[in-house]
């Protein structure tokens, strides 16, 4: 197994556990805000742990982006549809994905009531989770 398949698997069934940990986040910060529910420290570390996830998954794409050869920096990077994905398309995506989910944890933590905790998870979480399963949806085949 060569570091570029171990990263590419790596990262590819980390998606997984990200998908999982935002969605659980989305539906209980759904369920919080419709809900009027009290926001705990349950739904504090669920948000956290699902940040993080993101940030991790980021961060083994970025060793992916440096080690991958459908990263290409050439004339005819950006007239074929699989290289340009992988050097523009794909990271530019999942990073303002990441910015979302990011902001809206920083906009939950300082909230003061438990309604805009929850409804600024579900906002930013929501939309982060859009964009990053649009980016997957785009992966070239």
């Amino acid at each position: 197994m060569t570091l570029y398949s171990f990263f590419k698997e790596f990262h590819s069934g980390f998606r997984y556990i990200v998908i999982v940990l935002v969605l659980l986040a989305l539906v209980r910060a759904f369920m919080g805000w419709l809900g009027k529910r009290p926001y705990g420290e349950g739904n504090r570390k669920l948000n956290l742990f699902a940040m993080i996830s993101v940030h991790t998954q980021f961060l083994l794409g970025i060793i992916l982006f440096f080690i991958s050869p459908m990263v290409q920096f050439s004339k005819e990077t950006m007239k074929n549809p699989i290289t340009r994905y992988f050097t523009v398309e794909h990271w530019v995506i999942m990073l303002i994905a990441i910015a979302l989910i990011t902001i809206g944890h920083s906009k939950s933590k300082k909230a003061a009531l438990p309604e805009a905790k929850h409804k600024a998870i579900a906002i930013f979480y929501l939309i982060g989770i859009v964009l990053i399963s649009v980016g997957i949806m785009l992966i070239p085949q």
